[in-house]
């Protein structure tokens, strides 16, 4: 068992959660009545993930995407739902949304190093001022769907392409979750192809015209391996039992 209070802190610490600037709210978002027994990971705070944590008999949830962002919210309708079933559970609720991006050994990003087993060169990705994804070449050229194998044995996840580019690959730009935003940089940097979660309607033509593969592994399937390497380190470091709460969106 460990106080709510010293674990919010240790994963502050951990993830520089005050040193990142970021339209959500991360940090410790609702509290519970003090103590952690056991810790639930998901991507997404959810009424449904809420309703998991409880079921697994887990007191503190850790998510990648919170409830509380830029923008203040009233507490009714779905909001006010969604509270009430913390309280009511007594589920503290922490949220870490770039900090578990471009964390250099446990972030979304950064796993892929981990998981895919692929030679990350660099850091890849201008997001407002802040680096977060990752910059990959191979030693020898893949195929696109050489690549497409080894996402979907290693993520568990659906892959949809955009083949406008060169068959072969050498080097990649790879930014976890809703990354196209950066396509642009990608084919400044003339990468063979660019990988991330989900498709933007008018980022196709952007891509076509550039002659620039881009490989969707959804937005989901890319953001569960931050939360999961954190609930690693908690159970080294605190002894703590962990479990992912897996609710894909198909997206």
């Amino acid at each position: 068992m460990i106080k709510t209070s010293e674990l919010a802190q240790f994963l502050d610490e951990l993830l520089k959660i005050k040193e990142i600037e970021d339209d959500s709210q991360n940090g410790l978002q609702v509290e519970n009545s003090g103590n952690v027994k056991k810790v639930a990971l998901a991507v997404d705070a959810s009424i449904a993930s809420f309703i998991k944590t409880k079921k697994e008999g887990c007191d503190f949830l850790l998510v990648h995407h919170g409830l509380f962002w830029n923008k203040p919210f009233t507490v009714t309708g779905q909001f006010y739902q969604r509270i009430q079933s913390l309280i009511n559970a007594d589920i503290a609720l922490y949220a870490a949304h770039l900090p578990l991006d471009l964390h250099p050994e446990l972030g979304n990003n950064a796993q892929v190093q981990q998981i895919l087993n692929w030679p990350v060169t660099g850091d890849f990705g201008d997001y407002h001022g802040t680096i977060i994804g990752k910059e990959v070449q191979f030693d020898h050229l893949k195929t696109i769907d050489e690549l497409i194998n080894e996402m979907t044995n290693s993520l568990n996840c659906q892959i949809q392409t955009w083949r406008f580019g060169p068959e072969k690959i050498k080097r990649i730009a790879y930014v976890s979750g809703g990354g196209i935003s950066l396509l642009q940089e990608a084919i400044d940097k003339h990468m063979d192809a660019f990988i991330t979660g989900e498709p933007k309607h008018d980022s196709y033509w952007m891509a076509k015209e550039a002659g620039m593969n881009v490989i969707f592994a959804g937005h989901y399937a890319t953001e569960t391996l931050g939360v999961k390497a954190v609930g690693k380190v908690l159970e080294d470091k605190f002894n703590l039992e962990t479990v992912f709460i897996d609710l894909p969106t198909g997206h």
